[in-house]
């Protein structure tokens, strides 16, 4: 992995010289992250897209500097003028504010511009970002949209990583992203239960303790019966009784959809797990590697989550019981490839594997989106898709919040999701 950022998020609160200059420390740490994510990957690795839920990683680094140049410069800078005109359409994700979209699923179709154009565009707009940032009559609206911009570049930087993960694994030489080896983890804890009591709980983002997305807010009441929390991460071994009992073959502990989905997409086992001569092996960013017992299970789609949970007889906490029951995340977590295995209990609610919870992802009570293009960000997913908490390990350093709402479809898995269980008292 890249050196771990040390700047902690910038609190914008205001658009003083001493902000500013926090703010460009930050900038310029979480840009130079990404490249360091996308050093050993070839001009041919960054440019394919192995499917239309992923996106190719020259795609990635050019995404999130549209982003500045879009809602940034074009905003603020004097004489704004863009680096290509081409590239408003071609790097717009899903912004219908801002005007057309290339299509997601071709974006592995554009050889042109090249990789390295695509850093000399990244190098380009940084200049210009540095230049306004130097500005004394720079408004505090710009200084927020900076600071959500580094955010939203986090979080492709952990896409980026996903991403690249799920199209090297297609590769029959299944090649390794990083060369280090990875050590087989010590045996993990034994499973406790953490109990609860219930009650009335204030959840959601406090506007007091920093930066959160627009989804994690209004702060709001939520009533909870008493229940548990699983100490730890459901581990592989203890996912592979499942499948080794027929879980794969049985519809029972499956939702409806989700056993549609088995069996159309010929599930039998996690989206990187391989059965070579009865033994059981794992593809990781390390390569592909013997499964390890000890090590959280990880890309697993909400339904094999949830038919685990059904089939232990217990089943996934809801997102409010998640954040009433987990700490907050330590001020840093150490970046890995692959989770680790719990040591203690609890030590695992971040930096392992995204949890999938039982909680549509849904508009808090009062949530009401911003306006303009970039109140698209999260407010019109909330349909459809489940929330997950905790973080990854892939999640970059100051990324993880305790509030933190992440979200994907039921079926997908080549995201870094894993399973925590809970029961009722």
């Amino acid at each position: 992995m890249p050196p771990i950022m040390a700047t902690p998020a910038t609190r914008v609160d205001d658009d003083s010289t001493a902000t500013r200059s926090a703010l460009a420390a930050r900038y310029a740490e979480v840009r130079a992250y990404s490249l360091a994510l996308a050093a050993p990957l070839s001009a041919e690795d960054a440019c394919v897209q192995s499917m239309a839920d992923a996106s190719p990683a020259k795609w990635h680094l050019a995404h999130v500097t549209w982003f500045f140049e879009t809602f940034v410069l074009e905003a603020h800078e004097a004489g704004f003028a863009p680096h290509h005109p081409a590239f408003r359409e071609l790097y717009n994700s899903y912004y219908n504010g801002i005007g057309p979209q290339y299509p997601r699923p071709r974006r592995g179709l554009v050889t042109r511009p090249s990789l390295e154009a695509v850093r000399e565009y990244r190098a380009a707009v940084d200049a210009r970002i540095a230049d306004l940032l130097e500005s004394t009559d720079l408004p505090a609206a710009a200084l927020t949209t900076i600071e959500l911009g580094l955010h939203h570049e986090q979080q492709h930087q952990e896409l980026l990583l996903m991403d690249i993960k799920h199209l090297l694994s297609l590769n029959p030489l299944a090649p390794a992203y990083s060369e280090t080896p990875l050590v087989p983890a010590a045996a993990a804890p034994a499973l406790q239960w953490t109990a609860q009591a219930g009650g009335l709980r204030e959840l959601g983002h406090d506007s007091a303790s920093g930066f959160a997305f627009d989804n994690e807010t209004p702060r709001h009441r939520a009533w909870l019966e008493p229940y548990a929390l699983a100490s730890r991460l459901v581990t592989n071994a203890e996912y592979l009784e499942f499948v080794d009992a027929g879980g794969y073959r049985d519809a029972r502990p499956w939702l409806a959809d989700g056993w549609a989905t088995v069996n159309a997409e010929g599930w039998r086992a996690p989206l990187y797990w391989r059965e070579i001569d009865g033994a059981w092996y794992e593809f990781t960013l390390h390569g592909l590697l013997p499964l390890d017992p000890a090590r959280p299970v990880c890309h697993v789609s909400h339904y094999e989550a949830d038919a685990y949970a059904q089939w232990r007889g217990l089943r996934l906490p809801t997102e409010f019981e998640w954040e009433a029951a987990s700490p907050a995340p330590a001020a840093v977590q150490t970046p890995r490839l692959h989770p680790p295995a719990a040591t203690t209990a609890g030590d695992d609610a971040y930096g392992s594997a995204w949890q999938w919870t039982a909680s549509a992802y849904l508009p808090y009570p009062g949530f009401r989106a911003a306006a303009g293009a970039v109140g698209e960000y999260n407010g019109k997913f909330m349909s459809n898709q489940m929330s997950l908490r905790g973080s990854a390990c892939l999640t970059p350093p100051g990324h993880a919040r305790h509030t933190y709402r992440n979200f994907f479809y039921p079926h997908q898995r080549w995201a870094m999701t894993g399973i925590r269980l809970a029961r009722d008292l």
